[in-house]
């Protein structure tokens, strides 16, 4: 008596093949030997699956639903986990406990691709990201061939379909294994997954429709750009293979150290070494700016070591904004190490005009200096 197939799967005779899988894959995940390992979820798991091989092969479907068993004695070989032929059940196998599919072929892939983007970096002058600049920049990168225009060709004809795959961009192997006989799929060497090959190749790209080339291109650098930013080249990155459209070329930019300034965001920082005179009878210095026009830094009677002078609107272009950054003075007071005569006689009087005299300070003083110390550097 012919074994009822559709019976041992559940579903019905004129079932679709995505049916029939579905109904495997949940009767799998309830027999199969690595939830189950009874002998009889082992028995039915070789039984589902051998229902499985029968109703997926189009012939064999034929035989059933003629009233035949096409895995009787001379129609094919018999079920058991061993023996089972898993060219469409392990994948649903992997399907059902891993997530992905592997009964199905992938379609082939395009024999044109886009192509990689690329990254460069480049060194800046702080004038330079102050102002913004136009830098060249030298690349070594993949072009469009110039003798077969992308096509791979030298005749510029059309890709025929590959004699190896057939054009699925895969071949198949039926290997033995303790599972039984095992389907596997591999990309086809011969047109490496594409489905199709170039009858003549170009003999300057060997059929990949583009070359290595050194390309010599400028980058507009934005004024106010910063240390690790990117500017993006639409489409000066790397030609695809086929002759695909180009990647993105993008520069990032690092700031070389300045012999005066020092960057903070959009702010920028300079120190004024200050004599004792000037920070006591207070002062005007002229700072040159990056834009080379002089900033008057004023500092007033009476500044005290460590304080800073803020010039609002005077430190680093905004970025793609209207305005700038502040301009911050740290102002340092220089005591001089070696006196002479004069310079020491006008200290005594000094001293002795205003009665100051080195002394202890007590804790609640102390920490009323140290407090305003630490707000100046706050400010």
């Amino acid at each position: 008596m012919a074994r009822d197939y559709y019976g041992i799967l559940g579903v019905d005779r004129d079932a679709s093949e995505n049916e029939i899988k579905k109904a495997y894959r949940k009767l799998a995940r309830k027999y199969h030997p690595d939830v189950n390992d009874t002998e009889e979820a082992a028995a039915k798991f070789s039984e589902i699956s051998l229902a499985q091989e029968v109703l997926l092969d189009a012939e064999k479907r034929r035989i059933v639903d003629m009233g035949g068993d096409p895995m009787a004695q001379g129609g094919g070989g018999a079920g058991g986990f061993g023996g089972a032929n898993f060219g469409g059940g392990l994948g649903d196998i992997f399907e059902a406990f891993f997530g992905q599919g592997g009964g199905a072929s992938r379609p082939p892939r395009s024999r044109v691709q886009p192509g990689n983007d690329a990254l460069l970096r480049t060194e800046l002058t702080l004038e330079e990201a102050f102002n913004g600049v136009k830098k060249p920049v030298t690349i070594d990168t993949a072009i469009l061939c110039d003798r077969c225009e992308g096509s791979g060709s030298q005749t510029k004809a059309k890709p025929i379909t590959c004699d190896n795959c057939g054009g699925a961009g895969e071949v198949q192997q039926v290997q033995r294994s303790f599972l039984g006989n095992v389907l596997t799929t591999s990309t086809c060497p011969k047109c490496r997954g594409v489905g199709e090959i170039v009858p003549d190749p170009c003999e300057k790209c060997a059929g990949e429709g583009r070359v290595k080339a050194r390309r010599d291109l400028t980058v507009n650098i934005p004024a106010g750009i910063a240390d690790g930013m990117r500017v993006r080249m639409s489409g000066q990155g790397e030609v695809g293979h086929g002759g695909g459209p180009a990647g993105d070329l993008y520069v990032e930019v690092h700031l070389a150290p300045h012999a005066v300034f020092q960057r903070d965001g959009n702010d920028l920082h300079v120190q004024i070494d200050t004599p004792m005179a000037d920070a006591a009878l207070g002062t005007t210095v002229q700072v040159m700016g990056l834009d080379e026009q002089p900033i008057d830094v004023e500092i007033p009677e009476g500044t005290q070591p460590g304080e800073r002078v803020i010039i609002a609107g005077k430190g680093m272009p905004k970025i793609n904004q209207d305005g700038r950054g502040d301009l911050v003075a740290s102002i340092e007071v220089h005591t001089p190490a070696q006196l002479d005569q004069k310079t020491r006689s006008l200290l005594e009087q000094l001293r002795e005009h205003n009665g100051d005299h080195a002394e202890v300070r007590s804790r609640s003083q102390q920490d009323g200096f140290f407090g305003r110390f630490r707000n100046r550097f706050r400010r």
